[in-house]
């Protein structure tokens, strides 16, 4: 009996180090996060460091380009949408050659985005005129759609 008791304390110890390390090392890489959050998801974590995730726009800037009847382009995306991973690497390079620019809003860390923004899947790619929805593009979509659809949009 007493050598279970030792078993179980030191397999405690274990799991207690892995979870305390684990924690410790997610909040260190996520610390000066472009949310301004002191706790992200894990997903979004470990997109912190990806050179297409760079763009991130918060709710209130999208509000305030509303406001001011700003034209802009934003990109609403997950990080656990496995097809938001597969979009995300044709979207970016070809906004970047047609020289747009887009904010990239996180529905996982801003879930109140979903319903504020009219979002009902991910990714979705959202065009607004004077601060108005003016063309929305859902689900998947190659490089070469995106290239003409950003012809079509300047």
């Amino acid at each position: 009996m007493k050598k279970i008791l030792i078993f179980a304390g030191i397999f405690l110890v274990i799991f207690g180090g892995l979870a305390f390390v684990t924690t410790y090392q997610q909040s260190e890489k996520s610390e000066g996060n472009p949310y301004g959050k002191d706790e992200l998801n894990s997903a979004t974590v470990d997109q912190l460091d990806d050179p297409n995730y760079q763009s991130i726009i918060l709710p209130e800037e999208v509000d305030e380009k509303m406001d001011k009847k700003e034209d802009f382009i934003v990109y609403y995306f997950s990080p656990t949408c496995s097809h938001c991973k597969r979009t995300t690497p044709e979207l970016m390079p070809a906004a970047d050659d047609a020289g747009v620019e887009i904010g990239q809003f996180n529905l996982l860390e801003f879930e109140d985005g979903w319903q504020k923004y009219g979002i009902e899947s991910t990714p979705t790619l959202v065009k607004y005129e004077n601060g108005k929805e003016v063309d929305r593009v859902v689900g998947y979509n190659d490089g070469a759609f995106f290239k003409d659809l950003f012809s079509e949009w300047k």
